[in-house]
């Protein structure tokens, strides 16, 4: 617990401030003086120190004069213009050293680490002759024991205020206390050091009649002098700082009694630990404190303590209620909280805007000032013992799309009230509304596209032979190849209407709780009898029979799973062992289950790395025949069930995920 040696330095010279500055920063405390007539109360605060003087500034010579006088214990460093004559009159003063202005970093470091060196083995000279002459300490005297069993207190404590009125004003109630103190203690001189908060330095909040200097002071937390009260957790006084016979407390407990103008100094205690400190000068009578007077302060600053404690306390309070309501104000949901007795007491800027009210309207007032059906809601969750599910309507005053989601607030299982969540989704379904537009205008272009391509090739083959038919109209096998290929052609052209309506106009769903491997098993009988999968192809499957029942359409599920099944056959038939593998897994949110997948997988060479990103387009395919309709088809199916499809493929096959929530589950 050694403090860090101090150097004082007097210039007007900012540059040569910050040079000092950067050469000590790890070797002193440099402490700046401007003023003139400040430097004596510095050297006061600071004790046995260094003093660097720049013989430029005004009246240096006649404060050097002083300090050699009044100041044994400083050692003098002068600093002067290369060859001027007040540098060659500095070095005649007698004084540690003289110097260059610009002298490099090195040698100044080398300078100031001696002279810090001498200044320690001087004090260690003086703390050793102070201790052969310490006289013993003299027990007190019966009157002072008489004194304080008959109650007699050194302070009037009953004039200290308990309780301070401005709470909320920390700066405010710290001089109060510090007024308050200086009155009992019958001093003139009171400071008050705290922290704003933890990692933050010990600095003087609040002072009567402080030196300037004192402002300026901060603390870390290892600094010695809060680590001494930590391990004393005791006053300082300049009586037991003479008293003391380790020499490095008594310079820590004088260096701490110098920096304040101080006679005693008291440390502040909360929750434990330290969170401040107080001092006081002299009595305003002149008498010294006794141990009595010491007492009396231990107890003030006792009081002090609670009062700064629990002005703590309400300014954590006040903190974390400031945040949680700007917090409130700030979210983009708005927030609608209401009491046990459904009486608003909480109605944030954007639910205004939202619902369209003002706070001034609602706040106070029953639920229903806010709208019947979110009044209602409220009502509900209050009175229902789970959770409410998520709400969605068109708020009949804005005319806006709203989300609704609503909880009950408790405390120890105790109802506090209920809180309304409300998003605002008009943007995002105008936003949604204008994305449908555009992928429908894609759609039908894509569309048109593919079927003048598709139709293009029967009419041109069809054509093509009623052009000839004139001149060939007696050849009997060309009139027979003729209605082969135009009836084949024909029968084409309305297989791919009949697909494109199918496509255009799916049948519409009927939702209910189905058991998924039915729909697995008939998509592949559907693929067999439809797509024509030979018997070269190997099926493994792995159903479980304790799958979870999902909220769905056994029809539509079975056509999209035929569709994965014919492509997996298709992208593994130039294999010699071609195989599908059908699966299905419960997925768990917790210990319920949420969703089921359904995964193909099949043995291919993959898909082509430039069409993956297009494969759920319509009329994307690589087949010689057909429109590229299947997985778009099982995209959209997945898609009205509420579920999620993923695909993942190499250059060893391609695998589908089917992922469907459970009856009940969530979206």
């Amino acid at each position: 617990m050694t403090s860090a040696p101090v150097c004082i330095l007097y210039t007007q010279d900012a540059d040569l401030l910050r040079r000092i500055k950067a050469f000590l920063r790890t070797m002193s405390q440099v402490r700046h003086v401007h003023d003139p007539d400040r430097l004596d109360p510095v050297m006061q605060q600071a004790g046995s120190s260094v003093l660097i003087m720049d013989l430029r500034s005004k009246e240096c010579r006649e404060l050097i004069e002083q300090v050699q006088n009044e100041r044994p214990d400083v050692l003098i460093i002068a600093l002067g213009v290369e060859q001027s004559e007040t540098l060659r009159e500095a070095e005649q003063f007698g004084i540690y050293a003289a110097e260059e202005i610009g002298l490099e970093r090195r040698r100044f470091q080398a300078l100031l680490g001696r002279a810090f060196d001498y200044l320690k083995v001087s004090q260690e000279n003086r703390d050793l002759r102070e201790t052969s002459t310490i006289v013993p300490e003299i027990s007190p005297k019966r009157e002072l024991a008489h004194d304080a069993i008959g109650g007699r207190q050194a302070f009037p404590l009953l004039k200290f205020p308990r309780v301070l009125r401005r709470v909320d004003n920390m700066e405010a109630l710290m001089g109060s206390v510090v007024e308050a103190a200086a009155d009992v203690a019958g001093v003139s001189r009171v400071g008050l050091f705290s922290r704003a908060s933890k990692g933050t330095p010990y600095r003087m909040r609040a002072g009567l009649h402080c030196l300037p200097e004192t402002e300026e002071l901060q603390f870390r937390e290892r600094d010695p002098l809060v680590r001494w009260f930590e391990l004393h957790a005791h006053l300082i006084s300049r009586a037991n700082s003479a008293r003391t016979q380790d020499q490095g407390q008594r310079k820590i407990m004088r260096r701490a009694l110098d920096l304040f103008g101080a006679e005693a100094v008291v440390p502040l205690y909360a929750r434990g630990a330290i969170i401040g400190w107080i001092f006081f000068g002299h009595r305003v009578t002149g008498q010294l404190f006794d141990d009595r007077d010491l007492e009396g302060l231990t107890m003030l600053a006792e009081h002090v303590s609670t009062i700064l404690e629990n002005a703590l306390l309400y300014e954590e309070a006040t903190v974390q209620k400031t945040l949680a309501e700007t917090l409130l104000k700030s979210i983009p949901p708005g927030i609608v909280a209401i009491d046990e007795d459904a009486n608003v007491r909480w109605f944030n800027t954007p639910a205004e805007k939202i619902l369209g009210l003002k706070g001034a309207e609602t706040l106070n007032k029953p639920v229903e000032s806010v709208g019947t059906k979110l009044a209602s809601l409220l009502r509900e969750t209050l009175e229902s013992k789970t959770p409410m599910p998520p709400q969605r309507w068109i708020d009949n005053n804005t005319k806006r799309s709203l989300s609704v989601e609503t909880r009950q607030l408790a405390d120890n299982g105790s109802s506090l009230g209920a809180v309304a969540v409300i998003q605002d989704l008009t943007a995002q379904e105008t936003l949604r509304e204008k994305q449908a537009l555009l992928d429908r205008a894609t759609f039908w272009t894509d569309l048109a596209a593919s079927m003048s391509h598709e139709i293009r090739n029967p009419l041109v083959a069809i054509k093509t032979f009623a052009q000839l038919l004139p001149e060939r109209f007696d050849d009997a096998d060309f009139r027979k190849e003729f209605n082969q290929i135009v009836v084949s052609e024909i029968d084409r052209l309305d297989k791919i209407i009949t697909q494109i309506n199918n496509f255009a106009h799916p049948p519409e769903l009927v939702l209910k709780p189905i058991d998924v491997r039915a729909s697995v098993k008939k998509g592949v009988e559907i693929a067999r009898s439809r797509f024509g999968i030979n018997g070269k192809v190997e099926f493994e499957t792995s159903l479980p029979s304790n799958l979870p029942s999902v909220l769905g359409d056994e029809t539509a599920l079975a056509e999209a799973f035929a569709h994965l099944v014919a492509n997996a056959a298709e992208a593994s038939a130039d294999r010699n062992k071609p195989r599908i593998t059908l699966s299905a897994k419960p997925v768990r949110e917790g210990q319920q289950p949420a969703a089921v997948v359904v995964t193909v997988r099949d043995n291919g060479t993959g898909i082509s790395p430039e069409i993956k990103e297009k494969i759920f387009s319509p009329f994307c395919t690589t087949k010689p025949r057909g429109m590229g309709l299947g997985l778009p088809i099982v995209k959209r199916t997945v898609f009205d069930h509420h579920g999620r499809v993923e695909v993942d493929s190499t250059s060893k096959g391609t695998q589908v995920s089917v992922l469907l929530p459970v009856t009940g589950g969530r979206d």
